[in-house]
């Protein structure tokens, strides 16, 4: 792997764990200044609005001005947005703030890992992309753990968030690349996607529902049942390290035993962690943190496992890459609905409702695999293509997928299968 790569990942990874701490922060001050849930709820569905009008806008300013000015324009509207928190704290300036956020971090993320795509070579493709996703994880987890350092009452924690933002930036802006090719624009419909595949887009958009309503009310969730920052930084770290460690796993059984039967099994297993969660969370920190961590493997899974099986039904490379940006799109939609709902059930019900929710909506999406599994015809081995580990980020790291490489050397020979 290149310097100029371990350099990207570098100011990606720094720009993440101030990414990290700022959700929960957020989410603490805000139960700190007395929000609603349904308050907190909607200002953090905010972001994945601005995450998901980044996707389209982004792309347009980088056409109109270039890469490097449209990173320096990301870059300060990111970090202005995170210290605006900590100056102008009311439920509707944070909203405002949060799809501000939302469109400068995934336009960062698209200029950088445009960047990425430019220097990976082919022979390596699979090992950055793998790296990228290890790094991603890790540094959210890491940024957890800084909500420790200060009081979450005071400017010091959006000031250090803002920090690490400006921080991330200085490798990349430090590093000497090529202007990369501009992102192309997905061509496949999102309906299309429901018919040829109905439960892995189905399960993109449950995972993405499940997945915003961690991200956005875990920590609240946390709080609510009475845990301090040390604890509230567990829960969640426990969360996000189970989604980088047992993805990999899951995924390998998945190439053995199939991806709709793997995929049913771990959507009917997270509903049951989840409901199990809701026995111990006034108990027991270490047995809640046990089921945390077997819920983020197995919720984080939910996505990779919906991706393997769209790619799976299809051809080429490059029909792959259409349908894992489309994947990507409704995994947004759904993370703007699960917080939102969110929030007013923990108003209505109480804390208990988020795992509950959670179990829900898994629970459904397990309904829907027993249903393809029993009246669908199953996938010829011949078009399996080998599992990827991977949590959402933007379309444009999706050139680095392997199933997704449109060169010629693309190897989209079916996994080994087992007894």
């Amino acid at each position: 792997m290149s310097g100029t790569i371990a350099m990207l990942l570098l100011g990606l990874g720094t720009l993440l764990v101030g990414n990290g701490l700022l959700g929960t922060l957020l989410a603490i001050r805000a139960r700190l200044e007395g929000f609603s849930n349904t308050a907190i709820g909607g200002l953090m569905a905010a972001y994945f609005l601005g995450y998901v009008m980044g996707t389209f806008l982004v792309p347009r300013l980088i056409r109109q001005v270039g890469h490097i000015r449209a990173f320096a324009v990301l870059a300060a509207m990111g970090s202005a947005s995170v210290l605006g928190y900590g100056l102008l704290v009311h439920p509707i300036a944070w909203a405002v703030l949060r799809i501000i956020t939302g469109t400068a971090v995934v336009g960062v993320y698209m200029v950088v890992e445009s960047w990425l795509n430019e220097q990976a070579t082919h022979s390596v493709r699979g090992r950055i992309f793998a790296t990228y996703m290890v790094v991603t994880l890790l540094s959210l987890a890491a940024g957890q753990y800084l909500i420790l350092i200060s009081d979450a009452g005071t400017l010091v924690l959006f000031a250090v968030a803002s920090m690490l933002f400006t921080l991330g930036l200085v490798p990349t802006a430090a590093t000497r690349v090529h202007a990369p090719q501009p992102l192309a624009a997905s061509s496949v419909s999102l309906l299309h996607l429901f018919w040829l595949a109905p439960l892995a887009a189905g399960g993109a958009f449950i995972a993405g529902i499940v997945s915003g309503a961690f991200w956005s009310l875990g920590a609240v969730f946390a709080q609510r049942v009475g845990l301090l920052e040390p604890g509230i930084a567990l829960f969640m770290s426990a969360t996000i390290i189970g989604g980088a460690l047992l993805q990999w796993p899951i995924g390998r059984l998945s190439d053995h035993l199939g991806r709709r039967l793997v995929l049913t099994l771990v959507s009917f297993a997270a509903a049951g962690v989840a409901l199990l969660s809701l026995q111990v969370m006034y108990t027991s920190l270490v047995a809640l943190t046990t089921y945390a961590f077997l819920y983020g493997g197995l919720m984080f899974s939910v996505y990779s496992l919906s991706v393997a099986l769209m790619n799976d039904r299809l051809h080429t490379p490059s029909d792959a890459l259409d349908a894992t940006r489309g994947l990507l799109l409704i995994f947004g939609v759904g993370s703007i609905i699960g917080p939102a709902m969110g929030g007013s059930l923990l108003d209505w019900f109480g804390p208990g409702t988020l795992p509950a929710y959670s179990a829900a909506c898994l629970g459904l999406l397990g309904l829907l695999g027993l249903i393809r599994l029993i009246w669908a015809k199953p996938i010829p081995l011949a078009t399996w293509v080998r599992f990827t580990p991977m949590v959402r980020t933007t379309p444009v790291v999706l050139e680095l997928l392997p199933q997704t490489d449109t060169q010629p050397e693309l190897d989209l020979s079916p996994p080994t299968q087992g007894t």
